[in-house]
């Protein structure tokens, strides 16, 4: 088996493969490669020394056994018989569930959380999104602290556990979208420096050094992640991927990195013969991002929509701190911008980062689909001190009324594990860091940040305590318990709404009209025949929808059709959806 690694500054560099050492060539046709010829199969150990330091990891390995640290291990993606015939499901009409491996079972696997599958064919999904797998310390962790870009995490079940998955997930019809980082890589286990000039001091991120975009050596850089994401749209059959922050992705070349993988996946998906797409995630609102490619846009298929998050969360619970600043002074205002609108700060003055931000979508260029709408995510959760979901502090009709917007808005709904049962577990933020002094500024690191807001110390869960993951665990007896089976029967009911009503995924933004009533807290919106209202206040209310007869389709409480004179008599905190005749 033929053996590769870029290291372009090593003067000597060896090949440690099943116990046996050999010295690696330079290759005369690629600068700063290295190759050699050993015999190896499937799960054979391997690692690089670069002259004559310790052996270290593959920075392509595709398995890593013994954690980050450890020893690669070759894997033959030829050995897995796959059973599905997959001929792909395209982002347009998806909804996606966001999933964390660690924490959607107890048992914390992929092979557990394949069981649990069916239980989103039945709740009316089409796309799971796995939060990242690639490997990182310890057992249990977000995943966002991963190295070694082609490789699963081993105590999520390694590469095999993934197909599987995926196998599963696609008879059941399901989609599967990854969530990968290409930002920033480790701390712990990342050897990647020690190779080549993966980072620069250029550009500079929250985690530190950039990576290598635009610097000298940045073409192999760019390649090895180009080369890593399309790995896992062939090498698993994923289809689709979610990039992680990629405004912290600085490139100053002519061709953007993210133009670059558009391109490369769009032409995988031919050559497949199946639909893939790219999300990202982004904080720039710029929607260069979302536009096609021949428009002079970058060409990724969709991205999340923090705007429309931050106006709806901002409605339901009364929070204006921070970032919720803007969307706080007029909540109902900034919803019904954004579901006309796509972006809340399209240019407008963002008292949270001090200065504009944002630039206007162009409607008639931008579907409604390539912005993702939600209520809840593992950021939105997990990143609040005590990891607590919306279910913690709001009603089960204040619940059903984030769903309904959510999941009648113009966007690609994403739904958060556990949401669509109004779940009682939290999710908080946990790790489990080998190296101690890292496990403690992660933790103090954690407690100054929120005894900035007023947290007491004790009162922020310690990242580092087996029992932080334990509570994050979803409550799989919770969906036969009342509240939650009630607001589970909401969620199934508006999903089935999405899939049978034309109007609800129609791809124009522009379609959608709004009205509200910021002092009242009612807001109504239209798409196309299809009626939504939502009374987010504790008294009821009466909104107008016009002369044109109406039909109840789904109401949280009982609701009459509007008369002649068309008003819609709402109970307090509940939502509605009928169909115009």
């Amino acid at each position: 088996m033929q053996f590769e690694v870029w290291a372009p500054q090593a003067t000597r560099v060896t090949l440690q493969c099943d116990g046996a050492t050999s010295a690696l060539e330079r290759d005369p046709e690629r600068p700063g490669w290295w190759w050699g010829q050993a015999p190896a199969q499937d799960g054979t150990r391997y690692g690089f020394a670069l002259d004559d330091g310790p052996v270290l990891p593959d920075p392509r390995s595709r398995r890593q056994p013994d954690g980050p640290d450890g020893l690669s291990a070759v894997v033959d993606h030829e050995r897995y018989a796959w059973r599905a015939e997959w001929a792909g499901r395209a982002l347009p009409g998806a909804v996606l569930y966001e999933l964390h491996v660690g924490t959607y079972t107890r048992e914390g696997t992929l092979d557990a959380a394949a069981e649990r599958l069916g239980h989103l064919v039945e709740l009316g999904v089409t796309h799971v999104e796995l939060m990242p797998l690639c490997p990182f310390p310890g057992r249990h962790g977000w995943g966002y602290e991963g190295v070694s870009l082609w490789a699963v995490h081993e105590p999520y079940g390694g590469p095999e556990a993934l197909k599987r998955f995926v196998d599963r997930a696609h008879e059941l019809g399901l989609g599967v979208v990854l969530d990968v980082v290409h930002n920033h890589l480790g701390p712990s286990g990342n050897y990647l420096p020690r190779f080549g000039p993966y980072f620069t001091d250029t550009h500079h991120t929250p985690w530190g050094s950039a990576v290598n975009l635009d610097a000298p050596g940045s073409d192999e850089v760019r390649a090895y992640l180009l080369d890593s994401a399309l790995s896992w749209l062939r090498d698993y059959r994923l289809d689709g991927l979610r990039l992680d922050a990629v405004h912290a992705l600085v490139d100053t070349r002519a061709q953007h990195f993210l133009e670059e993988l558009s391109t490369e996946v769009d032409a995988l998906a031919v050559e497949v013969g199946r639909p893939l797409f790219l999300i990202a995630e982004s904080d720039l609102n710029d929607p260069r991002l979302v536009t096609p490619r021949a428009a002079g846009g970058l060409g990724l298929h969709a991205q999340w929509n923090d705007d429309f998050h931050h106006a709806l969360h901002a409605a339901l619970t009364g929070e204006s701190q921070g970032y919720y600043a803007d969307f706080g002074r007029a909540p109902l205002q900034a919803i019904a911008k954004t579901l006309s609108g796509g972006y809340f700060h399209d240019g407008t003055y963002s008292s949270f980062r001090g200065r504009h931000h944002g630039r206007p979508l162009d409607r008639s260029r931008v579907a409604a689909h390539r912005l993702l709408g939600y209520s809840q995510t593992h950021d939105q959760v997990g990143n609040r001190a005590q990891g607590d979901r919306l279910s913690a502090t709001l009603s089960p009709g204040l619940l059903a009324c984030a769903a309904t917007l959510v999941l009648t808005a113009p966007f690609t709904p994403m739904l958060f594990m556990g949401e669509e049962w109004a779940a009682g577990t939290p999710w908080q933020f946990f790790t489990d860091h080998t190296d101690p002094e890292l496990a403690e500024a992660v933790r103090r690191g954690r407690r100054r940040e929120f005894a900035a807001h007023g947290w007491a110390e004790e009162d922020v869960p310690d990242p580092q305590d087996p029992a932080t993951r334990d509570r994050s665990c979803l409550d799989w007896s919770e969906p036969d318990r009342e509240p939650h089976a009630r607001v589970l029967a909401w969620y199934r009911s508006l999903l089935a709404l999405r899939h049978e009503q034309p109007d609800l995924t129609d791809p124009d933004l522009a379609d959608t009209k709004v009205a509200y009533d910021e002092q009242e807290r009612w807001l109504a919106f239209r798409r196309g025949d299809v009626r939504v209202a939502v009374n987010l206040s504790k008294e009821a209310a009466t909104i107008p929808l016009g002369p044109r007869p109406a039909r109840v389709l789904a109401a949280w409480e009982p609701v009459q059709a509007p008369g002649a004179a068309g008003m819609l008599h709402v109970p307090g905190e509940s939502c509605v959806v009928l169909l115009q005749e």
